[in-house]
């Protein structure tokens, strides 16, 4: 591969999945090296005073300073990009950073928007909370109903906001008729697809708008960094958001961009081998739970629509427990080999309470609108051998008489 070829889209996008993650956006130096560099710096000095100020003045490519682009950075975008099927990419410091940015870039006092009402417990704390302080209206709906995203349009309303499937309850949303619900009102459709990423599911193919990422899961996949990332149009990237972004600074460093960049060589292999665990995992834990929520599994509402929308279910799924939070803490505290941590897509099988962890700061109405009960647990399933994943799951349920 040439040094430019990777930032070249009449090449790059003749490529297929696998290989746009492993090579797409990669630019190389003079030097000629083969794994992406670092590029750990604040400010870029010009030769020539004309220089900087036709960058600045949008007549010129070129870096100008680090919170609007780096060249390791950028290389990120473009191959999230790429993989998304979308013009283009701005990556930002976290996965709540790309959901706010996402949000304030685009909404004003007196907008509305609509979300799904299954969503991680910040996204809700900042359409709940954070939003209505600059006289910004939200209404949660159950995403699964497509005539409640109906009945919750109003004249104002800008932006549709959905996670699928959602955290934890494992709803899905119809991509396709949600979106095309927006469109027809002149609505932004906006969808979170941190829990399955490109290798999983394209939101862009079912019509959505923008797409976007905590990348710090499943895309950079080891607990490494913390990454966030949103996909779109050219004209939304540059137009909507590059100048919240610019302002405000919610800006990835070079190390974790490029942390994020290693981490995406592999996550075609990462993101079908855990979603295979995770079914086989389901499939075990289901007749010995009073309920699994699990999109790959037949006895899941929305079975069917996942087959349609996703190319596999992914590797989380939740499950329920007889006992509320009590039992739910007992069979976490018996854990011999999975960890207890809130995070997801790691390499490693984590297994959380989401009641008083990543949905503890909402209000118990919240969460027991959302479908988040105290007797549910959330697995998020790695790289080990699925049967010693399960044998751990067997002993700690049978702990507690399961």
């Amino acid at each position: 591969m040439k040094r430019t070829t990777g930032q070249n889209r009449s090449i790059t996008s003749k490529w297929r999945p696998a290989t746009r993650a492993v090579r797409g956006g990669t630019w190389r130096s003079e030097q000629g090296e083969t794994s992406e560099a670092i590029f750990l710096n604040s400010g870029y000095s010009y030769d020539d005073a004309a220089t900087p100020a036709a960058r600045f003045a949008g007549q010129a490519p070129g870096m100008t300073y680090s919170r609007t682009q780096n060249p390791s950075v950028q290389m990120l975008e473009e191959r999230i990009a790429l993989m998304e099927g979308a013009e283009a990419c701005r990556v930002q410091a976290s996965g709540m950073a790309a959901m706010t940015a996402v949000m304030l870039s685009q909404l004003s006092a007196g907008d509305h928007m609509v979300v799904a009402q299954a969503a991680f417990g910040p996204t809700r704390w900042v359409t709940d909370n954070l939003l209505p302080r600059f006289a910004i209206e939200t209404t949660a709906v159950d995403g699964r109903d497509l005539d409640a995203w109906k009945a919750a349009i109003r004249p104002n309303t800008r932006m549709f906001f959905f996670e699928t499937p959602a955290n934890p309850t494992m709803d899905l949303v119809d991509i396709a008729a949600v979106c095309a619900l927006a469109r027809e009102h002149g609505i932004r459709s906006v969808v979170d697809n941190a829990f399955a990423t490109s290798a999983l599911q394209r939101p862009l193919e079912f019509g959505a708008d923008v797409v976007a990422y905590a990348a710090t899961k499943l895309m950079d996949g080891q607990g490494r960094v913390l990454a966030g990332a949103v996909c779109g149009s050219a004209d939304f990237i540059n137009n909507v958001l590059l100048p919240y972004q610019r302002n405000t600074g919610p800006t990835l460093s070079p190390f974790n961009a490029w942390v994020v960049l290693k981490g995406l060589e592999t996550l075609d292999l990462r993101a079908n081998r855990q979603a295979d665990s995770a079914l086989e995992i389901g499939r075990f834990l289901e007749p010995r739970v009073p309920r699994i929520l699990h999109p790959g599994l037949p006895s899941h509402p929305q079975f069917a629509l996942a087959q349609r929308q996703m190319i596999k279910p992914g590797s989380i799924f939740s499950f329920e427990i007889d006992g509320g939070r009590e039992a739910a803490h007992a069979i976490l505290d018996a854990l011999e080999l999975i960890d207890i941590s809130n995070n997801i897509g790691d390499a490693k099988t984590l297994m959380t309470h989401p009641a008083s962890t990543t949905h503890s700061s909402l209000t118990p109405e919240t969460r027991e609108g959302m479908g988040v009960s105290e007797s549910m647990l959330r697995i998020s399933v790695g790289l080990e051998d699925p049967q010693d994943i399960m044998d751990d799951l067997d002993q700690a349920l049978q702990r507690v008489g399961l």
